[in-house]
């Protein structure tokens, strides 16, 4: 599983023959190899995924840490509260729902909540896609790695200037933890989470994932204008062409509604 033949499985949305067979370390390598790639071709860096921030679903996975990777210009979306996701060439895609970091400078080194506060610009309710070339989603926590953190789409919706939310970090943080979320599936409930779910806080998850990715060799550093996606508020559900899917944050967060296409 060269960088090469990763990044044709992404494109062409096929199982991996096999698991990539990797350390962590060399996942990374291999993922960010795989960006070199994409950027070459013409493709954008816009921000980064953050996953498995959800304590409550490792067992699941079997996966028992923070994994992150590479959101795109070719894979993101903004929306004002409902928008359209086409699932072409994904494999097996699942639905989270998340929060969104806008940021509007790159944040202090050994970053505090304060000064991770200082450098988000907008908060907003998002919609990962994920994915695995796995079957059944059956992998280890460097195939997530190498698998680009699973990424495949993001769906951001109405971005609410963070000051407009909480006026410093600890009240931002608190905020976040205790606002909860329904997640809607044409229409019909099929799973609560809160904030909290994901290391605590989102706000957390990007403090942890800013430490995660300045330790990582070889990692850009946040930039302004980047976005980052936080972790799901409930398990991953499997989606489909012509569902509707809606998520209902706790206020003041906006609601967001995504219909898939083909």
């Amino acid at each position: 599983m060269t960088p090469h033949t990763l990044l044709n499985h992404l494109d062409q949305g096929r199982f991996w023959p096999a698991p990539c067979g990797l350390s962590l370390d060399e996942a990374y390598a291999q993922a960010l190899a795989v960006r070199q790639l994409r950027i070459a071709r013409g493709e954008q860096p816009r921000g980064y995924k953050v996953g498995f921030t959800n304590r409550s679903i490792w067992p699941r996975y079997n996966v028992f840490a923070p994994i992150w990777g590479s959101v795109w210009d070719s894979t993101l979306t903004l929306c004002e509260g409902e928008g359209s996701v086409s699932l072409a060439l994904t494999c097996q895609p699942r639905l989270e729902p998340e929060v969104v970091f806008g940021l509007k400078a790159t944040p202090a080194p050994d970053a505090t909540l304060d000064d991770l506060f200082a450098a988000i610009d907008w908060v907003a309710p998002g919609f990962e896609v994920v994915q695995s070339h796995l079957p059944d989603w059956k992998f280890l926590p460097p195939d997530t790695v190498a698998d680009g953190g699973l990424h495949a789409r993001l769906l951001v919706g109405r971005r609410t200037p963070v000051r407009d939310l909480a006026g410093d970090a600890n009240a931002l943080d608190t905020l976040l933890a205790q606002a909860q979320v329904s997640l809607l599936k044409n229409g019909a409930v099929v799973e609560e989470g809160q904030g909290s779910n994901v290391l605590d806080s989102p706000l957390r998850a990007l403090l942890h994932f800013t430490q995660t990715l300045r330790a990582c060799p070889g990692a850009p550093d946040l930039q302004a204008g980047d976005v980052v996606t936080t972790g799901t508020w409930t398990d991953a559900w499997a989606v489909a062409p012509g569902e509707h899917w809606s998520a209902r944050f706790s206020s003041p967060l906006p609601s967001l509604a995504v219909t898939f296409a083909g």
